[in-house]
């Protein structure tokens, strides 16, 4: 076996123990659900080569261990052996498998909401991350895998123990130059692929057996369709191999000379990038070394704009599609025309990887390759101005968004900004760090709210607008915008002692500089707590106030949210005009094309509805909202539409279906980290609806029934809700009241 390992840590584990010094694993998984989504998890492992025994030694480690660290140097390849692992294992772990790429991250405070929006968990509670992510797997038979660790070791040791304490039948599969030092961790070495001995002659055949030159052999095929190993090469690849200590970067990188190169011409130039050569330097030379030697001939085969696009794509984080590549790095020698082709050079030469997702391309640079071109872009002594530019490109984006928000890419931007965040993160790190460019930060996280609030990042919203709003005190429009995002933001938390002191202060900045629209918002979302704490007919005055303020000003968005926001404070306050503000929010989002706000629009007028005692039609209205929000998987909003659905089978007299929708609900909430019990609007209904099914089922029959919904999927659940018939009151039909 190639591989060496290091079992440590004997005693107390990150978890309960078997006796044995690690963690124990449980007996018996549950089946794995048909209809649950891939889990997050590219299928197959990526073109793996020569790492065979290495899967088989991780898979055995994965059954006695619960965390188990790849460690090894840059190019080794640990990242691609943890996704052909997890890709393998997938079936004994039925409750998912989980990757979470690190590299891009800097921010370590930003750790666990990376890790929830792998496992697609809404970052919506004012309560800390981890403990969502704890409660969300703490029953659950999951891997989770942290890939690229090593620049943030320490904070990921402490999540993933953290989790492990929490989670008894989770594991944790990390990659690392470096181990995590966790108690109980097991830490295996991943070696370079084995090479042919040197000053030794081979067969063909025989050579085929060293993994090292299977793969040189794979990557030459892919580069040159003709190449194949014989006689004739045998010898050269061999020492290629060899040469460059077996690492598989190195050596695919290698493989692609074969382009415009004989193996003879690649072994050539490469020891001329590794010199001295002789026995005694080659023996002490480290990979890093090689891999340093392998990655610098590689530029020298690109041509002079490959080589300027490669360092001026290091300043994205994550991927990145053509048209970011086209407008962050063109200008300066490159034209935007030149890029496509520049982008496919960089392609074949294996420097961009490039990847295909519901039918968009991206591109992402591996960590190695990136650090190496942003290292060229420092060398030129212009890092911060392209990260300007990405910076200046991040906020174009976002103000587009914002701008496009109540149109019909609605979703399409949903999805824009979820693929961009990365990025997104990256040009907001620069904003912090970076003097003089806080204002800008200010700017791109406030009109970032739509992903904050519609993709479920509350708390990472209100992380980057504290630091921003911290960093930039003075007066002006984008300081009072980003103070009522801030507030929205923390309301919708429940969080009213942190809100309330932003809108103070945001009304005053409006007074001071006399903006009418900043006012305007301080005034609606002054109305939006009062409704979140049940105050509904201060909520109705002020909402009211705001949205002659937003008709005036022409603010479609504004509009829509004082409208939704009017809809369920009259509706909760039995204001008959609930039914004018519904029709107005529903025909607005129509005829904007704007599917997701339409989703709310219907909820609103469905809870209106079920207040009147029109179970029928609300029950409509509310399932028509259900399809949008579950198909861009709003589980915050699914869960407002279970509740609401809940309530319509409590008036309906159907008791026992009632109480498995409450508890699908509930689970729902528990999964977005939030409840009905943060907001006061809610909790009250929830609660006496929750009191009369107890009442008419009894508290056995209740329970059993309530942890029926409990149990199901978030698919099973929404499945259930769409498609059980709506079905005539009985016995046990009940007043609107509920």
């Amino acid at each position: 076996m190639a591989a060496r390992r290091d079992e440590s840590g004997h005693g107390d584990g990150p978890g309960p123990g078997d006796g044995s010094g690690l963690p124990g694993l449980p007996d018996g998984y549950e089946p794995a659900r048909a209809d649950e989504p891939a889990r997050g998890l590219p299928a197959g492992p990526g073109g793996l080569v020569g790492r065979e025994g290495e899967l088989s030694e991780v898979r055995r480690l994965l059954g006695r261990t619960r965390l188990l660290t790849l460690t090894g140097v840059a190019g080794v390849g640990k990242s691609r052996l943890a996704l052909g692992v997890a890709d393998l294992v997938r079936g004994d772990f039925p409750d998912g498998v989980w990757p979470t790429e690190i590299a891009a991250l800097a921010d370590p405070g930003l750790l666990p909401q990376a890790v929830a929006s792998a496992l697609g968990l809404r970052d919506l509670a004012a309560r800390p991350v981890v403990e969502l992510l704890g409660d969300h797997l703490s029953g659950k038979r999951a891997l989770l895998v942290l890939d690229n660790c090593e620049h943030l070791v320490e904070p990921c040791a402490v999540l993933a123990d953290r989790l492990l304490r929490r989670a008894p039948r989770l594991c944790v599969l990390a990659t690392s130059r470096e181990p995590l030092r966790v108690q109980g961790e097991a830490v295996l070495w991943v070696p370079s692929l084995s090479v042919p001995e040197p000053h030794r002659r081979h067969s063909p055949e025989e050579l085929a057996r060293y993994p090292a030159v299977r793969l040189f052999v794979a990557r030459a095929a892919r580069a040159t369709p003709h190449f194949a190993l014989g006689p004739h090469n045998g010898d050269t690849v061999a020492r290629l191999c060899g040469r460059l200590d077996g690492l598989p970067l190195a050596i695919e990188l290698a493989a692609v000379g074969l382009r415009t190169l004989a193996p003879e011409q690649v072994l050539d130039r490469l020891d001329r990038c590794l010199e001295p050569a002789g026995e005694e330097r080659a023996g002490t030379r480290s990979r890093h070394e090689t891999l340093r030697a392998a990655v610098d001939w590689s530029f020298e085969l690109c041509s002079p704009g490959e080589r300027t696009l490669w360092a001026r794509v290091s300043v994205f984080a994550g991927d990145f599609d053509l048209r970011a590549a086209e407008e962050v790095c063109s200008g300066e020698g490159v034209d935007r025309e030149d890029v496509l082709d520049l982008v496919a050079g960089l392609v074949d030469k294996s420097v961009l990887v490039r990847e295909e997702r519901g039918g968009r391309v991206r591109y992402r640079l591996l960590e190695t390759i990136r650090r190496y071109g942003r290292e060229r872009l420092s060398g030129s002594g212009r890092v911060a101005a392209w990260r300007r530019r990405h910076r200046d490109w991040c906020r174009a984006l976002v103000r587009e968004a914002e701008e496009e928000w109540l149109t019909p890419r609605q979703e399409e931007w949903l999805a824009r900004l979820r693929d961009e965040i990365a990025n997104v993160r990256a040009a907001l790190e620069f904003c912090r760090a970076e003097p003089g460019e806080a204002r800008a930060g200010l700017e791109i996280a406030a009109s970032l709210w739509p992903h904050w609030i519609c993709g479920g990042s509350l708390g990472e919203g209100r992380h980057w607008l504290g630091q921003a709003l911290r960093r930039d005190p003075e007066d002006g429009v984008a300081r009072g915008k980003a103070l009522w995002v801030d507030a929205w933001l923390a309301a919708l938390q429940g969080d009213t002692a942190s809100a309330l002191p932003r809108l103070d202060e945001c009304r005053d900045l409006a007074l001071r500089i006399r903006h009418e629209p900043t006012l305007v918002r301080a005034t609606q979302h002054r109305g939006a707590l009062a409704l979140y704490e049940g105050d509904f007919p201060r909520a109705i005055r002020l909402v009211e106030r705001a949205l002659a303020g937003h008709r005036a000003a022409g603010d479609r968005n504004g509009v829509m949210t004082a409208l939704y926001q009017l809809t369920m404070a009259c509706a909760l306050d039995g204001d008959p005009r609930a039914s004018a503000y519904g029709e107005e929010c529903l025909a607005l989002c129509e005829a904007a094309g704007a599917q997701w706000a339409r989703s709310y629009a219907l909820w609103a007028l469905g809870l209106h509805t079920w207040r009147r005692g029109d179970r029928r039609r609300a029950t409509a209205l509310v399932r028509d909202a259900l399809r949008t929000r579950w198909a861009v998987r709003d589980g915050w909003g699914t869960a407002l539409c279970l509740e609401v659905l809940a309530w319509t089978a409590a008036l309906g007299g159907r008791p026992a279906y009632g109480a498995r929708l409450l508890g699908s609900a509930d689970a729902m909430w528990s999964a977005t980290g939030a409840s009905p019990s943060g907001f006061r609007h809610l909790a009250a209904v929830h609660d006496e609806v929750a009191a009369r099914l107890r009442a008419e089922l009894g508290t056995r029959a209740y329970a059993a029934a309530y942890r029926a919904g409990a149990r199901l999927t978030a698919d099973e659940a929404t499945a259930a809700a769409l498609h059980d018939p709506v079905r005539a009151p009985g016995r046990h039909a009940a007043s609107a009241g509920a």
